[in-house]
């Protein structure tokens, strides 16, 4: 299996703020006025232009043999490089864009080796362009050649690329299945010693993974060849110099929206690769079918502003350029561009300096993890201001310390060892973890009961509240009279005079905690992430809250901020800054501006002799007690950055 590169490289995409916009071009906006684009990009004060270059059609007059250049590029003009220069004349950095999935018929037919090929041997044909695949030559012979030529020609700051792998839908949705073709039968039987499946499964997934980093691998070591000081941005983390993400909207995909999107996608990715820069991009259009219908203006600002509240960079897409159809997004992204231009000192090199660890499923393992959960408990931690970072591998294990890791449906064999050596875990899913914790019984796919509060001396946010609703898997373990939480199985649900008149209590633990070497080990063998996910029940959030804390006692934040304030713990060299978000414009479907929320009090762990906010410019007096350094946000609309030394 291929690994990340540890070592990412030092460059700009890390030592700069970054205040990027993404132009998705048409092949119709090839004639462009380069001077007219870098002027709008000056005024918005953005400082990174990704921009279409090359792949699908390019926007130069290339020499290499298929690569399409587009009809509308005037004879003579090479767009991409007027607008290189415009932009650089500006203190603009620019990161070419390709797109290798697809190309013309013509190509296909010269080379039909190249492409992907359906179960039945037919080509995937969108618009009238033929998919390629990730193992055949044009991946690994043809755009190597186009990439030289680019980055020869061009001192591009970055190469971006897009649609990365063999795609199994196609824009419209439909199903494509797997490739087929001979490259890929080939190398999956040498793998595997079997043929291609009919559906992704595991293997298949650990076979693409691997397909796809071959290339990234290859891509990446010529553009550090050829531009050493060029940036590698890809939506893998492998090999790259940025791990890239989008927060956007699709018509179809199911409810609830997420409206931390940013923070997770930026989250995950700094500190599952703290060497590489974060770019997750507020995508501002609807769907594939309404590329020029903009999703409301304060779902553009929420992205925005936890884009940069978690570490990433401040990263803005729109189709076309950027005079739209529809300008609110526009509109809404460039006061924000401007005053974290005016404000760009604390906008690099930051770091997440949470003391609780959230794992998520480990990346690229061919596995499936239940998305649910996690976000469950990322909600469950940001509602109670608990300062998180998040993580798909286990490389922090001996590099940075944490008060307390929890785990949702993967709690790996290494847990063991961090708990014996003082550690604090909480695993909550009924996915057994990868170390023995307690004998298990039996594993039980839905269980629609409840949980008995045995012993409310442990849970004082349920002193009201005696039976908790359970709802999908449960794993049964070992039973335990002294439990403090149990199970009761199903019974009876009506008519009315029937109800639960059948009621068994049983000793099975809805929850128990172990003494592990120097540490301690606690299971929740319930999918509690996902029902809180799903029904918001306050009794799930106190379950949680007080098991948080028995497990860590002193909080690193305390605050009387309501759930819906947002609040990441970050270092910049010497300096804390804490950042706070509204979310409370956040309603079903809709974004609406956030009710401004008066003073916030914020009890932080540790002495610092200041706090300054930023957005609303103030020296908020402190107060330290007791090990926390207390003051209060006179108000909040929607961000404050509050500096603390």
């Amino acid at each position: 299996m291929l690994s990340s590169l540890a070592g990412a490289r030092d460059g700009w995409w890390l030592n700069e703020p970054i205040r990027w916009v993404q132009t998705n071009l048409r092949e119709t906006d090839a004639n462009l006025d380069a001077a007219h684009l870098a002027g709008q990009l000056a005024d918005m004060r953005a400082n990174v232009l990704l921009i279409g270059m090359g792949g699908i059609t390019a926007y130069y007059p290339t020499r290499i043999e298929f690569h399409t250049i587009s009809p509308y590029l005037p004879p003579g003009h090479d767009m991409f490089g007027d607008v290189l220069q415009a932009a650089h004349a500006k203190g603009i950095r620019v990161v070419g864009r390709f797109d290798f999935s697809k190309t013309s018929k013509a190509a296909f037919d010269a080379h039909p080796e190249w492409f992907f090929r359906k179960a039945n041997g037919d080509p995937v044909i969108y618009n009238g362009l033929y998919s390629t695949c990730i193992n055949g030559a044009y991946y690994r012979e043809q755009a190597v050649k186009i990439l030289s030529e680019a980055l020869d020609k061009y001192p591009v700051d970055g190469l971006f690329f897009n649609m990365f792998g063999n795609q199994s839908r196609d824009y419209s949705g439909n199903e494509v299945g797997l490739c087929h073709c001979a490259v890929c039968r080939r190398k999956y039987e040498q793998m595997f010693h079997k043929e291609l499946p009919d559906k992704p499964d595991a293997d298949y997934r650990k076979f693409m993974f691997v397909s796809s980093r071959e290339v990234a691998a290859l891509f990446g070591d010529l553009i550090h060849k050829k531009r050493p000081q060029a940036g590698y941005f890809n939506y893998v983390q492998e090999s790259t110099d940025g791990i890239m993400s989008e927060s956007n909207t699709a018509v179809a995909r199911p409810l609830p929206m997420w409206p931390y999107s940013a923070s997770d996608n930026v989250n995950r990715a700094l500190n599952s690769e703290p060497g590489k820069m974060p770019v997750n991009l507020c995508m501002q259009f609807v769907d594939y079918w309404w590329r020029f219908a903009t999703v409301p203006r304060d779902e553009i600002a929420l992205r925005l502003w936890e884009n940069v509240a978690n570490g990433g960079a401040l990263a803005f897409e729109v189709n076309g350029t950027l005079d739209q159809q529809d300008r609110q997004a526009v509109e809404t992204a460039k006061p924000i561009f401007r005053w974290l231009a005016d404000h760009e000192q604390y906008y690099s090199r930051e770091r997440n300096a949470a003391r609780v660890l959230l794992l998520t499923g480990p990346a690229n393992t061919g596995q499936t993890y239940n998305q649910r959960s996690y976000r469950g408990l990322f909600r469950l931690l940001s509602e109670e201001h608990m300062p998180f970072a998040v993580s798909n591998n286990m490389r922090w294990l001996g590099a940075r310390d944490f008060d307390l890791v929890i785990a949702t449906d993967w709690a790996p064999p290494e847990l063991r060892s961090y708990a014996e050596n003082g550690g604090r875990v909480l695993i909550v899913s009924p996915r057994e973890p990868q170390f023995p914790v307690t004998s298990v019984v039996r594993k039980s796919p839905d269980v629609r009961g409840y949980f008995r509060v045995r012993d409310h001396s442990l849970f004082p946010s349920l002193r009201d509240t005696n039976v908790l609703m359970l709802e999908g898997p449960f794993t049964e373990l070992a039973g335990d009279a002294k439990a403090p939480l149990t199970l009761i199985p199903p019974s009876m649900i009506g008519p009315p005079e029937k109800v639960h008149v059948d009621w068994k209590d049983t000793d099975q633990p809805g929850l128990i905690f172990r003494t592990m070497g120097k540490g301690t080990v606690a299971w929740i063998p319930w999918d509690l992430g996902a029902l809180y996910y799903r029904e918001s029940l306050t009794a799930h959030a106190g379950l949680f809250r007080d098991v948080i804390d028995r497990l860590q006692p002193t909080r690193q934040l305390r605050t009387n901020a309501h759930p819906l304030v947002e609040m990441t713990w970050m270092q910049q060299g010497d300096r804390k800054l804490l950042h706070l978000i509204n979310l409370s414009g956040h309603s079903q479907t809709g974004y609406f501006p956030p009710l401004p929320m008066t003073d916030i009090r914020v009890e932080i762990a540790g002495r610092f002799k200041e706090a300054v906010s930023v957005r609303s410019p103030a020296h908020l007096p402190v107060h330290f007690e007791n090990g926390y350094t207390s003051f209060t946000l006179p108000r909040l609309t929607d961000y404050e950055l509050i500096v603390l030394n």
